[in-house]
């Protein structure tokens, strides 16, 4: 597998930094690839936004993220992936300012033909 298999569209369930091992949001993950071959990232969760870039090696895809909050602050944070295939991805995440006793996660699976409804 390749960086440019990693390239579209994908479902996402995650948990929050917390004490749950139940999913408490779901969107959509969109990766690409730039020039230099790294992962260009874009999660959409509601109406939320997230922007990352990151890079792939031997089946783990790492990437740094950020954010504006509903404060207007910036928050950062990283994610990593084991790409159990191209088509599915499974990983964990922590930010800077959630809680340091929990990881968050997230489970993704592509979409084949995405179609976005305004």
């Amino acid at each position: 597998m390749t960086v440019h298999d990693l390239a579209g569209t994908y479902s996402i369930k995650g948990s929050n930094q917390e004490e749950s091992d139940k999913f408490s949001y779901h969107g959509t993950l969109i990766l690409s690839v730039d020039e230099n071959a790294r992962i260009i990232a874009q999660w959409i969760i509601g109406d939320h936004l997230q922007n990352g870039t990151g890079f792939y090696k031997d089946r783990i895809l790492v990437l740094n993220f950020n954010y504006e909050g509903d404060d207007h602050n910036i928050y950062k944070g990283v994610a990593v992936y084991r790409c159990l295939s191209k088509n599915v991805l499974d990983g964990f995440w922590s930010e800077k300012h959630g809680n340091p006793l929990y990881l968050g996660s997230e489970y993704c699976v592509r979409i084949e033909n995405p179609i976005f409804l305004n």
